[in-house]
């Protein structure tokens, strides 16, 4: 007889712990409703009023007071303008972080929605709009959503919660620090020690309702670069008495096309070197001495990383030489992001969370990207875990959606409820699962 009742006990304990996941489930999706309308609400006045990275004042003002609101520890000024919450559980168990980026980016913004950015500033000494062109509105909306859901859910927490706003993550002008990096650098995730974190981003082509992960590798390691090829000056009258910079730069740009189609293994990592950005002359009668390239190398593995970052240098200056001019390559030249690396053993142990948050058969495995993020930071010292949320309206077809960091990027309203599921489910079954862990 003690051999069923055993038995029994084990059944009442899976399902009274069922009962138990499932009443979260339950209110975590109920509270995900009723705070869908202030999520958008606070998205557009964000998308309306954006700031550049390491200046985001006015955002990070509005989310300390919100987090303030409902009792929460704060931290502000963290690496320049970032925001720090602390949501101690009335139960005990591990430090989880959820991240979000506050910063727009240089854009002028040409969609006509009615919360459209009419925002200039001056980036790299010149006036330009600013747009939050990359979703980072809608990041910092669906993590105060989250915060004041699990606020509202203190005493179910078996753990604590770090709620991360975190500034500059588009990349700052040279000579500026910030991002991910400087608040790895200040302690972020060292008072409380954070156990693990977890980071979401939109994606425009993305249907609505779905989400995507790649375990490991999920996004390349990225390094700006600049070029600067000197010549000599001349009239544009009397092109032989010079040495143009700007033909050397348009066969150094040409020649830097090769790296990725001859010399990179793409059987084993895709990979990409792309320049942005060329200026050189002021007239049409002038041939200047100077031109200056800006770029991006993209690789997935430091090998890759620094078989390219070599050919660029050696194609630069050997072509510049072969037309008697010079050139000086500086890379990386302002920043450099890791590799964004999923915890292989994580993302599978967590894939449960996002099926619940968008059902199973909208979460999809998708190749790694050549995107960066400096995430990347964060997960250098801890696991973590980046996935994507669609944002790309029902019906259209995402393939035609306006990429990110383009002028008419748009995402449809309807994408942040899942984002706020799934960051809230996370939270739950990691405490969950780390509890069973500590238990056996």
């Amino acid at each position: 007889m003690k051999y069923p009742l055993f038995i029994a006990v084990i059944l009442l304990c899976v399902e009274f712990a069922t009962a138990q996941k499932s009443s979260y489930q339950i209110q975590i999706n109920a509270s995900a409703d009723k705070i869908e309308q202030k999520v958008i609400n606070w998205r557009h006045d964000f998308h309306q009023n954006p700031e550049l990275g390491n200046r985001e004042t006015r955002t990070s003002a509005i989310i300390a007071n919100h987090l303030k609101s409902f009792g929460l520890e704060v931290k502000t000024g963290v690496a320049v303008t970032g925001v720090v919450g602390i949501l101690k559980g009335d139960q005990a168990g591990p430090v989880v972080a959820l991240r979000a980026d506050m910063d727009a980016l240089p854009v002028t913004e040409i969609t006509n929605v009615p919360f459209a950015s009419k925002v200039k500033a001056i980036y790299n000494g010149q006036e330009t709009g600013v747009m939050h062109a990359c979703g980072h509105d809608a990041h910092v909306a669906i993590l105060m959503g989250v915060a004041e859901i699990l606020a509202g859910m203190k005493k179910e927490l078996k753990g604590t919660v770090v709620f991360i706003f975190q500034p500059a993550e588009e990349g700052l002008p040279k000579g500026e620090e910030g991002g991910a990096e400087r608040m790895v650098k200040e302690g972020v995730l060292d008072n409380p020690r954070v156990d693990v974190i977890f980071g979401l981003h939109m994606n425009a082509q993305t249907e609505v309702g779905k989400l995507s992960y790649h375990p490991a590798g999920a996004m390349a390691g990225a390094s700006d670069l600049k070029i600067t090829v000197k010549g000599k000056p001349s009239h544009g009258a009397t092109p032989w008495y010079a040495v143009d910079p700007i033909v050397v730069a348009a066969q150094i740009v040409n020649n830097l096309q090769t790296i990725v189609s001859r010399n990179v293994n793409l059987t084993e990592n895709p990979a990409v070197v792309t320049i942005g950005s060329i200026h050189g002359g002021n007239r049409v009668n002038i041939i200047s001495e100077q031109v200056e390239m800006l770029g991006t190398v993209r690789a997935f593995s430091n090998s890759d990383e620094t078989l390219i970052f070599s050919r660029v240098k050696q194609i630069a200056e050997k072509t510049a030489e072969a037309a008697g001019a010079t050139a000086l390559v500086e890379i990386p030249y302002s920043s450099h992001y890791p590799v964004t690396f999923n915890n292989v053993e994580l993302t599978s142990a967590m894939l449960p969370s996002l099926q619940k948050a968008a059902g199973a058969g909208n979460v999809e495995l998708v190749p790694a990207k050549t995107w960066a993020e400096d995430f990347s930071f964060f997960t250098q010292k801890i696991p973590g875990l980046y996935f994507f949320i669609g944002g790309s309206p029902k019906g259209n077809d995402p393939k035609t959606s306006a990429p990110h960091h383009t002028s008419n990027f748009f995402i449809d309203d309807s994408a942040f409820k899942t984002g706020v599921k799934a960051f809230c489910n996370l939270v739950f079954d990691y405490m969950e699962l780390n509890k069973k862990r500590v238990k056996s």
